[in-house]
């Protein structure tokens, strides 16, 4: 099992920045990918931004690329997003995700965090 808890969320304005985190514990070495979700009220759920544990691949939605960042610190045991220039498109809660090796799909989540952004 591999639990995972976010913290970082809150409030910012358009152009602003925040970062949210996620500390990861449990089985960590079963995990091949992490990654970012989110879900904004009365949306599908959708990857924001993932990264392979072992060679650090990333990949990025269209809608974020060039102004989030994800990453790893801890000895991997925490990942991070970094958001700037955000918009109020952005406003969702957003959740840490993980992917056990062999399986097709993330399997395990975070409660999430609530990011709003107001014009």
């Amino acid at each position: 099992q591999v639990q995972l808890a976010e913290s970082g969320g809150g409030s910012v304005q358009a152009g602003g920045s925040l970062q949210i985190s996620c500390v990861i514990s449990g089985e960590t070495w079963t995990a091949c990918d992490m990654g970012w979700y989110r879900q904004a009220p009365g949306e599908e759920r959708e990857l924001v931004s993932s990264i392979k544990m072992d060679d650090g691949t990333t990949r990025y939605a269209d809608s974020v690329k060039g102004r989030f960042t994800i990453s790893q610190a801890n000895a991997k045991k925490t990942l991070l997003l970094q958001m700037n220039s955000l918009k109020t498109e952005d406003t969702a809660v957003y959740y840490c995700a993980a992917r056990r090796c062999g399986l097709v799909d993330f399997n395990y989540w975070g409660q999430g965090t609530q990011v709003t952004v107001s014009s």
